[in-house]
Parts: structure tokens; C-alpha cells; sequence
């Protein structure tokens, strides 16, 4: 499979270039491209975060402590005195990067329910409430984020599906198909769940009409690129 480096520099790459194409055919300003970017890295390395001592795992909940620290702050700053706030952020800090972290690892494999398209249209699904309700985007561009963080995913399960073929060798290592997968048939109750997560943030999400206004005008604009 791809390494940390190659995640990471494959997805960026991907995603500057959704990030200017989007801004150059006008469905976002150039504000927005820099956190678009920044999901579809991210997205480029969150599969790997059931690999129990891989360097995305370490990233993936270090940035997750620290979105709960600003969540929490943001949450709690009118309801609590700066000391207990300090106090609930720094446990919160700690709760995330650590005890998440360990009970993650207990209960993934790698190459499990996280390397699937529904783990990834999951995680695209959080992200697009988390725009929608706690960062106050616009509907279109929370739809935007969700689904940059969505394609970052499949970058990434692509590029294992692709170094699982040996093109020198002329063979099909044992690896292949374990990536690029709807689910993981040998984790039905790890599929479930994420089915009943995703049904249960369809009242945080924003109005569908965005999403498919967006991949409408989307596709349009692709079709006249290729045609020109």
C-alpha cells in the first residue's frame, strides 16, 4: 500500500486543484480554497487511522483534541468560570487524544471498516453538519466541505487499490481489494452502525437541494472543460 508521504502529497495535490478549479468556475470564493485544501488532505490520511501506530493515526487525533478543545471552548465559555473551562477543555483535550485514541485501536483493523466508501461518505456526512450547524456556513459550501473531504478518502483508497498491483512483477498482491470496498463484509455490525450514523445526522444537514444543485453545476462545468 501507499506510504504516509504519498497519502498526504497525492491528496494535497488533488485538492488544491478541486480548490482552484471550483474558484476559477465560480462555486466558491478564494477564501474558501484553503479549507478545502485542507480537507481533502486530511480526508487523504483519515483511513489510515485504524493502523494502530501509523503516523496518520497520531495526526488524525491530535487535530481531532484540538477541534474538541475549540468546539468545547466555543460551547462552554458563557456557561463556565475560566478556571472550569480550563479544566473541561484540558479534559476534553486529553479524553480525545487519548482514551479515543485507545479505544479506536481496540476496536478497528486495519484494512477494516474504515478503508470503505461508506466509512468515507460517513465522515464527509460529519463533516457537512459540522459546517452546517457549529461553523454557520452556507449550505452549499458545508455540502462543499463534506464532499472535499469525501473525495480526499477516495484518493486514498485509490492509491492502496493501485500500489496492490505489481506492474514490474506482473502480479495482484494479497492486498488487493481490501481498500476500494462499499464495506466490510467481515465487520456487518461495524457497517450497521455507520448506516444508522448517517441516518441519524440527516436532521443536522443542510437542505439536500444544495448538494445536488452543486453537483449539477459542478458536472456542467466539467462537461463544458472537457468539450472546449
Amino acid at each position: 500500500m501507499a506510504d504516509f508521504r504519498t497519502h498526504f502529497s497525492v491528496a494535497a495535490g488533488g485538492g488544491a486543484l478541486l480548490a482552484h478549479g471550483g474558484w476559477q468556475a465560480g462555486l466558491w470564493g478564494f477564501a474558501d480554497g484553503a479549507p478545502l485544501v485542507a480537507l481533502v488532505t486530511l480526508g487523504g490520511i483519515l483511513p489510515d487511522i485504524d493502523a494502530d501506530h501509523s503516523r496518520a493515526i497520531r495526526l488524525i487525533f491530535n487535530l481531532l483534541a484540538v477541534l474538541a478543545v475549540v468546539a468545547g471552548a466555543l460551547l462552554l465559555q458563557h456557561r463556565l468560570a475560566p478556571g472550569q473551562l480550563l479544566a473541561a477543555c484540558g479534559g476534553l483535550y486529553l479524553a480525545v487524544r487519548y482514551l479515543a485514541g485507545l479505544v479506536f485501536a481496540r476496536f478497528t483493523v486495519h484494512r477494516g471498516s474504515w478503508h470503505s466508501l461508506l466509512a468515507g461518505a460517513l465522515c464527509g456526512l460529519v463533516t457537512t453538519a459540522l459546517s452546517y450547524r457549529l461553523l454557520q456556513q452556507s449550505a452549499g459550501m458545508a455540502w462543499a466541505y463534506g464532499l472535499a473531504l469525501g473525495v480526499g478518502y477516495v484518493i486514498h483508497l485509490l492509491l492502496d487499490e493501485l500500489y496492490s498491483v505489481d506492474l514490474v512483477g506482473a502480479r495482484i498482491k494479497r492486498s488487493f481489494g481490501t481498500a476500494l470496498k462499499l464495506c466490510s463484509l467481515r465487520q456487518p455490525s461495524h457497517a450497521l452502525l455507520m448506516l444508522m450514523g448517517a441516518a441519524a445526522l440527516a436532521p443536522w444537514l443542510p437542505p439536500l437541494s444544495s448538494l445536488l444543485g452543486l453537483v449539477a453545476q459542478g458536472g456542467t462545468l466539467w462537461l463544458s472543460a472537457l468539450l472546449r
